[in-house]
């Protein structure tokens, strides 16, 4: 027995047998075990705070007035007296949870103004910024080249 099948938890002595029965005996080669758990990278960056604390309030707001909603439904359909009350409430409910939506938005909206947008390598607006960067580059580099120019023209023209 080897160390990794001491290891092992869970004992692989009848699937051991069950191969060596079914290669006519011969040894099969042990393979590497899959991890469980394999790390991703995520394709998404994390939202702030603010602005998943809003998202998980207008969840919880919105599956508590669909379950309002179907409450109400269900005593309409049995003929209850509680179907009235349930179902303005159920109104005021959905302009609740249309609120928690919107509020939502405005918080993600907020946090971006504050503290900055998140730029993608793609965008315009670096793009532009390089460009613009490039041409002051190439404007001083010309006009260092055009003062050296006349340094040398000066001082070739009093030598003379």
């Amino acid at each position: 027995m080897d160390t990794e099948e001491r290891r092992s938890p869970v004992s692989s002595a009848p699937v051991a047998a069950a191969a060596s029965a079914a290669t006519g005996g011969a040894k099969i080669p042990r393979q590497e075990r899959r991890q469980l758990w394999v790390e991703e990278p995520a394709t998404r960056r994390r939202m702030p705070d603010p602005v998943r604390t809003a998202a998980v309030r207008a969840v919880l707001i919105m599956s508590l007035t669909i379950i309002q909603a179907m409450v109400a439904f269900l005593c309409t359909l049995t003929e209850s007296w509680l179907s009235f009350p349930l179902m303005l409430s159920s109104v005021g409910s959905t302009v609740v949870a249309t609120w928690s939506v919107l509020d939502v938005w405005v918080t993600r909206q907020v946090w971006n103004q504050r503290n900055g947008v998140v730029s993608v390598p793609s965008s315009s607006a670096r793009q532009l910024r390089r460009e613009r960067r490039r041409a002051r580059r190439a404007a001083r580099s010309a006009q260092r080249d055009d003062a050296r120019i006349r340094r040398r023209r000066a001082g070739s023209l009093s030598q003379a």
